[in-house]
């Protein structure tokens, strides 16, 4: 009876903690992501660079490397490639992420995080 009450509480805690990280579980929401994205083109638009770089595209590119905008040395420099896993960590903290960057914009939200990186996949053509 300790093992099937071993492997229960094994599955309670697999299960809560399912219910903790469900935004990592659940499928990223593109539409959503385009709501959220709205809040970025303040600065940033899919096409024109502005105060900050287009991001058509941005998925799998090089940080720093359009030719026709003018990044920051830190991120220029930073070696990143932008990936779901660099780019949910810039949106949570650029300065953290590339200290002296000058991005401070972030997303508090794992979900809209998510969400607006699948928006940016959709939109790499």
């Amino acid at each position: 009876h300790s093992d099937m009450r071993q492997t229960m509480g094994c599955a309670a805690v697999a299960a809560l903690s399912l219910l903790v990280s469900g935004h990592a579980l659940a499928a990223a929401d593109a539409s959503h992501g385009e709501e959220v994205y709205q809040s970025c083109q303040d600065c940033h638009s899919l096409d024109t660079n502005d105060l900050g770089p287009r991001h058509r595209g941005v998925v799998g590119r090089k940080a720093g490397a359009l030719t026709d905008y003018s990044y920051s040395p830190a991120l220029r420099n930073s070696g990143l490639t932008w990936t779901e896993e660099t780019l949910d960590k810039w949106l949570t903290d650029p300065q953290k992420l590339v200290p002296g960057s000058k991005m401070f914009f972030h997303l508090d939200a794992a979900k809209d995080r998510a969400d607006v990186i699948e928006y940016l996949k959709e939109q790499a053509r």
